[in-house]
């Protein structure tokens, strides 16, 4: 039976009977003077390095005298038998058996044998050997409690039962499973192998404010926060964008930032308002070449952590196999909606579409283009959930690109992508707008939204134009999810899963 965990923190007077029990042990450790919260455990060998030392050894080539070892990690089995114990400690989501028997350890296992319990950490020091059964094991000679666990573990079979306990502790969910621990491994192997991808290309990384006077970068509602000192306001940042083309202004041409943005909106299985993106810009280059270097990043990704660029996503078989699929904005909603180039900009005809489809009309907002959020609605609803394989969807229109270049074919497009993979959008990317004239004319538009209500309109950056009028080479610019490329890569559906602590509701 899956073992139920409190949702929140027990005082003293809610402990449960197993809590106390443990505490009695604790406190029993003390009268006999033994410190339960011990200190430093040096020179101990991680599990994951002693099973590398020991890999290829067999009962009959074990040499003479047999290896020592000295392991530290948690006690996740235990099996007492008479005066002896088989335990399996944990260390880094590795696991490895000890054997501890009365007459190895004397007045030690007196004092510390009754009073271990899953969960305890101990650090020990003994002799590789084999069991009957062929399981490798350390035969203890010494045995120290690093720390008392007071409060006990769940099932270890079945591990935490309710899904945001999960979430709200995931110390728990790391100890009892596995595939929580493979996960940030991954993701930590995937950040790894992007910063080194683009350090090998030339990239610079640099760091900006996480804490701006002016939002921008992106249309996204700001986290806002006062700074005592110099008596300002201050927004956490929902983009570095604007700062790193502050850089190519100053000669870094090539730069990237794997950087934590805010965003104050709404939760759901792709939104956090606290996430991770990776963002680069490229002086001379053009968003074309940026969909080459992102197809090339990807796949030389999936095959370092898959070891294919085949991929397993929910129901669907992904390939990450360049070249990827290309299509247009506009076309693609023609092509699903059986829409001519003149309905783009007919607010009835989109309209109508929206209904014979049973999707939902967006209301007008004051200060935003109703065409945009309609066409936008269209694309959200029915296009971006059947981009399984990789798609890049070409050519934004300007109305919802506003630091996006105008394309010179059409100035109401822009040059522009997005990335969809497994239906969700992965990178965003397009050549700079770096006319400062124009920059700031789609500034103040901004503005007028942001006076009308919009809060996601940031507003104007006047130091940012003024950067712009420096003179800012053609640049293209690309933003990649960090967390949603995770679940790309780690088959998850929720971006609660690769993120270690996602945001939840305090606990009553």
């Amino acid at each position: 039976m899956t073992q139920k965990i409190p949702s929140h923190p027990s005082g003293p007077l809610e402990q449960s009977e197993h809590e106390r029990v443990r505490r009695q042990k604790r406190d029993q450790l003390l009268l006999r003077g033994i410190d339960p919260y011990g200190g430093p455990f040096p020179g101990r060998e991680t599990v994951a390095s002693l099973r590398k030392r020991t890999d290829g050894l067999t009962p009959e080539s074990l040499p003479e005298p047999a290896p020592t070892a000295r392991i530290a990690g948690r006690i996740v089995l235990f099996r007492k038998f008479g005066k002896a114990f088989f335990a399996t400690l944990q260390d880094e989501g590795e696991r490895f058996q000890i054997y501890v028997r009365a007459d190895l350890l004397g007045e030690d296992y007196a004092n510390l044998a009754d009073s271990l319990d899953l969960g305890d950490i101990v650090g020990v020091e003994g002799v590789f050997f084999f069991t009957k059964t062929g399981e490798p094991t350390i035969s203890v000679t010494s045995l120290t409690l690093l720390a008392k666990s007071v409060r006990p573990l769940p099932d270890k079979w079945h591990g935490l039962s309710d899904q945001e306990a999960r979430y709200r502790q995931r110390y728990v969910d790391l100890i009892v499973s596995p595939e929580t621990h493979r996960i940030f491994v991954t993701r930590s192997t995937i950040v790894r192998f992007i910063r080194n991808f683009m350090d090998g290309r030339g990239f610079i990384e640099v760091e900006t404010p996480m804490m701006q006077p002016t939002p921008g970068g992106a249309l996204a509602r700001p986290f806002s926060t006062h700074h005592n000192a110099l008596d300002i306001e201050l927004y956490l940042r929902i983009a570095p964008e604007l700062y790193l083309k502050r850089l190519i202004v100053g000669g870094m041409t090539r730069v990237y930032e794997i950087n934590r943005n805010f965003r104050n909106e709404g939760v759901s299985t792709r939104h956090n308002p606290e996430f991770t993106m990776m963002e680069f810009y490229a002086a001379y280059s053009s968003y074309e070449e940026l969909m080459s270097l992102t197809e090339t990043l990807l796949s030389s990704l999936a095959r370092e952590v898959i070891g294919s660029v085949e991929i397993p996503f929910g129901e669907h078989r992904i390939s990450l196999a360049p070249p990827f699929r290309r299509i247009s904005y506009l076309d693609a909603i023609g092509e699903a909606f059986d829409l001519s180039p003149e309905d783009f900009f007919n607010d009835e005809r989109l309209q109508s579409a929206l209904r014979t489809h049973g999707l939902p009309v967006p209301e007008p907002r004051p200060g935003k283009p109703y065409i945009a959020d309609l066409l936008n609605t269209l694309f959200e609803e029915a296009i971006e959930p059947t981009l399984i394989q990789p798609t890049f969807v070409t050519g934004y229109p300007k109305a919802i690109s506003p630091l996006a270049r105008s394309s010179q074919a059409d100035p109401e497009v822009t040059d522009r992508f997005e990335l969809f993979v497994g239906g969700i959008e992965l990178a965003n990317g397009f050549n700079e707008l770096n006319d400062p004239d124009e920059q700031l004319r789609r500034f103040l538009s901004q503005q007028e939204s942001r006076l009308s209500g919009d809060l996601e309109a940031p507003p104007p950056d006047y130091d940012y134009v003024r950067a712009l009028e420096v003179g800012l080479p053609p640049t293209a610019g690309e933003g990649i999810g960090i967390d949603r490329l995770v679940m790309l890569l780690t088959n998850r559906t929720s971006i609660r899963d690769v993120l270690l602590f996602p945001l939840l509701r305090p606990e009553a």
